[in-house]
């Protein structure tokens, strides 16, 4: 099986854990593929049993997990930012994660790391969210347990297809790593290319400055205001007498929502990267016939920042007409 079954012939347990806590820590190092061979090995007897694999797993799993929690704890909403930053999709990244999270709780963890690019930041909202720590540990070791059992499990099925590829690999190593990069450079393109189209469409949504609404505020024209982030059963800040919409939703809802006619202002907010949520949702409403709407520029964060940082008034944590329906 080449190199890699004599290193974790010889290193597995110590290889096993270092690569799990490098991959978890957030590092591009997928650990999967050691994964595969360790319960191939581990069946033939040949390498580290499953039983310490599982072991080292939980306990590197754990350790990383634990830092993204209290980051999330510490730093909130830009921790969220930070990570999407290294997102394909980074303008969904948050909303998706948080819908999973608010409407789940906890026990999204145990499927977390099975999801493209929600493990650190499902830990990441527990913090963000309050969860209580041996909570947030006894879901998470589940979690990890569930990621490397599924790997491991598939080591075994698999073990002569896995030592099959790895003899492939090791006779034509240079082809096919060339091979599997031109593939990976392929999809990358693509997806970028996907959302350099979307941003390049949103860019004509109009943005109204976080300036321009609290100037109509206080002149008494407030626009509606609509909150297109992901919510649960967890409260949220909110901007004082924004109202609540699923981007997703029929749009007939704003019946229910308490928008006049057609021609009302309304200014949608989200808090995701170039506001793209919103842009999404405004381009809806005004293909629906509402044009007097903006995508609120830079969204609840740039809202939040220019207002020092501070909770929002107790308006804002009132249910909108579209959650006391």
């Amino acid at each position: 099986m080449g190199e890699l079954q004599a290193l974790l012939e010889h290193h597995g347990l110590m290889l096993v854990f270092l690569n799990v806590l490098v991959e978890q820590a957030g590092l591009p190092v997928p650990a999967y593929p050691m994964l595969f061979v360790a319960g191939a090995l581990g069946v033939q007897e040949t390498g580290p049993s499953i039983g310490a694999v599982l072991a080292a797993v939980i306990f590197a799993c754990l350790i990383a997990d634990t830092g993204w929690y209290f980051a999330g704890r510490r730093l909130g909403q830009p921790m969220l930012r930070t990570i999407c930053r290294v997102s394909i999709s980074q303008d969904s990244c948050i909303r998706q994660t948080q819908s999973l999270y608010l409407r789940v709780g906890p026990r999204s963890l145990v499927i977390a790391k099975l999801l493209p690019g929600a493990g650190a930041l499902s830990t990441a909202m527990a913090g963000m969210t309050g969860t209580p720590l041996p909570v947030f540990l006894f879901y998470d070791a589940i979690g990890a347990l569930v990621w490397a059992g599924s790997a491991l499990l598939i080591g075994v099925v698999f073990s002569d297809f896995i030592d099959a590829i790895l003899e492939a690999f090791s006779a034509y190593g240079h082809m096919a790593v060339v091979a599997l990069g031109v593939v990976f450079a392929l999809f990358l393109a693509w997806r970028w290319w996907r959302r350099f189209r979307l941003l390049r469409r949103t860019r004509h949504v109009p943005r109204m400055t976080v300036d321009e609404l609290e100037s109509r505020r206080q002149a008494g024209s407030l626009p509606v205001v609509i909150d297109v982030r992901a919510h649960g059963d967890t409260p949220m800040e909110r901007i004082p007498g924004s109202m609540v919409l699923d981007m997703q939703g029929a749009l007939d809802s704003l019946d229910a929502l308490g928008v006049p006619h057609a021609e009302a202002d309304i200014v949608v907010y989200c808090a995701c990267p170039n506001e793209l949520s919103a842009a999404l949702l405004a381009e809806r409403l005004r293909a629906a016939g509402y044009p007097k709407t903006w995508a609120l520029a830079g969204g609840f964060d740039e809202w939040k920042r220019r207002h020092g940082g501070a909770a929002p008034t107790e308006a804002a944590n009132q249910p909108g007409p579209a959650e006391a329906a």
